[in-house]
């Protein structure tokens, strides 16, 4: 086990592509995930598992078929399992993402978005 702080900033400066989550550590079976997003994403949901959004730089909306939630600078958002959203940023957003491992960020969706699971940084 590592007995070193994880500096977000620095993980965050190791890469530079959107909608590509890179893990930076787990908890049980949890993972804890490093994003950055901009422009808009796919429609999906995750059937088996609720999923948390926590922006660390920027502002990110989470938008919902009937509404829309919009998260600024250390604000989270749990979104329930099942329920469909997209996530969008009009300027680059750094958020964390925490989610059980395996999660694959566009749910059943497949697309030109869909990210290679579990990539450490």
């Amino acid at each position: 086990m590592s007995r070193q702080a994880i500096n977000l900033n620095e993980k965050f400066s190791k890469f530079n592509e959107h909608w590509s989550p890179k893990v930076i550590g787990e908890m049980n079976d949890y993972q804890f995930k490093l994003v950055k997003i901009q422009g808009d994403f796919v429609w999906h949901d995750h059937k088996h598992t609720d999923e948390v959004f926590f922006v660390i730089n920027g502002e990110m909306s989470i938008i919902f078929r009937d509404g829309e939630v919009k998260l600024s600078e250390g604000e989270m958002f749990v979104i329930k399992k099942g329920l469909e959203h997209k996530t969008y940023a009009e300027n680059e957003c750094q958020a964390m993402i925490i989610e059980p491992i395996g999660v694959v960020n566009t749910g059943d969706t497949i697309s030109e978005l869909t990210a290679e699971v579990d990539v450490w940084i």
